[in-house]
């Protein structure tokens, strides 16, 4: 049961943060998201419920107020469970009650029956921790004065402000906090840079540094991932990186940043003709993606991207090979087995050529509907999961049960066979299971690990970006009545409503050489996302248009582009 005290404090606290008329907020994959100066009461809300979260599970619960890469007017706010990951999806329907209250007696009386049905006392005997993050947006510091007034309506929870940070900072000092282990800014940094050290120290002595890629030039898209990696540079040793687009000018991921670049398939402002064939990187507003490119023309802006699904197809070749030098036999002996289960996971828009690729080498993938919450749960169900969306959100997840046996085997081979290829490619592995944000897709780690990886492997930019080549795809959206008409199965690659649609789709698939479509509701908006690749980018075309068109004889669209 909720204290009086409890009751009257949350009743007052709320009444400063009426919600704004006519709106109404969702929390989707990335959490609650709108324009920045309507946003007030939904992250008092999200204090609360962050607090709530926290009492809860008895651990410490992050609350980061970013857009990610929306525009510099955009705010939101997201939770990050105790292990570092996304807030639980069980909590997501609280979580939108609880932002569209229509008043404070309604939030207090939803707090209160939801406290009774969880079993989390609101009578003050329990404390709770939130950390506290924001990134550079000018909404932000209000915004996060909302938070803490949101924390401090619930008795016992404290807030913790941990500053100005990249999302995927916060969300690793979540982790390590309920980990017991150090969780400052500086602690991020130097796990970092010593991991990353460790893996340039472990380069075989038969590899020749590539002279042609000196340095690596990374936009830092106008947001806090170019002012925290200026900081990590100086801890830095055995990489040259120079930073563009850092903040100092320019607008927050206005013609810049990884969301950008990916989309467009164009070098960001502040790069031409004077980087032509050099390796260059693009962070996202809040450093949680990454994609690389190189520009391939002096007179424009046209770039070879390498995505997502290439970042994932380098570690997964480099992991693999570890994994296969470990498992070796050694002077005839067959050392102790250390089964470690890889897996790859990606969602139905993972290019068709990455696909192929990684079964071709002999690696098992599987998928996942749309979705960072989903990709991120089925990885945690391998020994060592790899998942990275094409948009260069992803991460790798090494189980503890897998690390203790690998940490375990490294300790033996450094008694009985130090310094031999063995004991390298597991310490290679630890070190790699260190640099890594195991918690969250990381653009500041994931950089250091893709440099670090081809470093080892002794290769260029272009011989990374030669794994495949690329299907030739095309995208478009379809507006209808109701996004809820179709339903689909098979992580998003059937449809299964409306009866009869799936059957025209693949009809009109067949026609194509490798041609390969879905479609899927948003998840935010009454529009159905086309997704098609064939063997030419006409084919592409005209695969996507057919079946936009399928969906508008079906489902009946106002608009589509």
């Amino acid at each position: 049961m909720a204290s009086e005290k409890q009751r009257s404090l949350l009743l007052e606290s709320a009444s400063r943060f009426p919600i704004p008329p006519g709106v109404r907020f969702s929390y989707g994959t990335a959490g609650f998201r709108s324009d920045g100066l309507i946003l007030g009461s939904t992250v008092f809300r999200a204090g609360v419920l962050a607090a709530l979260r926290s009492i809860k599970t008895g651990q410490a619960i992050g609350l980061m107020i970013t857009a990610s890469h929306n525009p510099i007017f955009d705010n939101g706010v997201k939770i990050a469970d105790p292990d570092g990951g996304m807030m639980t999806q069980k909590w997501e329907p609280f979580a939108d009650a609880l932002a569209n209250a229509p008043d404070s007696q309604h939030l207090l009386d939803l707090v209160v029956q939801f406290a009774e049905r969880e079993n989390i006392p609101l009578s003050g005997t329990q404390s709770a921790e939130i950390l506290l993050g924001r990134d550079t947006r000018p909404t932000g510091e209000p915004l996060l004065e909302a938070a803490k007034q949101g924390i401090n309506s619930i008795i016992g929870a404290v807030a913790v402000d941990m500053g100005i940070l990249t999302t995927p900072q916060l969300h690793w000092m979540v982790r390590s906090r309920n980990k017991g282990s150090k969780a400052s800014e500086f602690d991020y940094y130097a796990q970092l840079s010593k991991s990353f050290r460790c893996l340039i120290d472990l380069i075989p002595e038969n590899i020749v540094k590539n002279e042609g890629d000196p340095k690596v030039l990374v936009d830092g898209a106008n947001g806090v991932g170019g002012e925290k990696l200026e900081e990590l540079k100086k801890m830095l040793k055995g990489l040259d990186i120079e930073v563009r687009n850092s903040g100092k000018k320019g607008v927050l991921n206005d013609g810049v940043g990884a969301d950008y670049v990916q989309k467009e398939k164009v070098a960001p402002l502040g790069f031409g003709s004077d980087d032509v064939g050099l390796r260059c990187a693009s962070l996202d507003g809040d450093a949680d993606r990454l994609v690389y490119f190189r520009v391939l023309s002096a007179s424009n802006n046209i770039i070879d991207l390498i995505d997502g699904d290439k970042i994932l197809s380098l570690f997964a070749v480099f992991i693999k090979e570890q994994l296969g030098i470990l498992c070796r036999k050694e002077n005839g002996d067959v050392l102790n087995s250390l089964p470690a289960r890889l897996g790859i996971v990606q969602t139905a828009y993972a290019n068709g050529a990455s696909t192929d690729y990684l079964k071709q080498i002999g690696l098992e993938v599987v998928f996942t509907p749309t979705g960072v919450k989903y990709l991120h749960k089925k990885a945690a169900e391998y020994d060592i999961g790899i998942y990275f969306e094409a948009n260069g959100h992803g991460t790798i997840i090494f189980s503890e049960e897998f690390l203790s046996l690998l940490d375990a085997r490294c300790n033996e081979l450094s008694v009985s066979s130090a310094g031999s290829e063995h004991h390298k490619a597991a310490l290679r592995l630890l070190a790699i299971s260190q640099l890594i944000n195991q918690a969250v897709g990381d653009a500041l780690s994931g950089l250091l690990l893709v440099e670090a990886v081809l470093s080892n492997m002794g290769w260029s930019t272009e011989r990374w970006s030669q794994l495949y080549v690329d299907l030739p795809s095309r995208q478009l959206k379809v507006k209808v009545a109701d996004r809820n008409a179709v339903v689909t199965a098979n992580a998003e690659t059937q449809v299964v409503k409306p009866p009869g649609l799936q059957k025209l789709i693949d009809a009109e698939t067949a026609k194509y050489p490798r041609g390969r479509c879905f479609i899927r509701p948003s998840g935010t908006e009454d529009i159905i996302r086309v997704y098609a690749e064939a063997s030419t980018q006409e084919a592409a075309d005209h695969l996507a248009h057919s079946v936009m068109q399928l969906v508008d004889q079906f489902l009946g669209s106002t608009d589509s582009q």
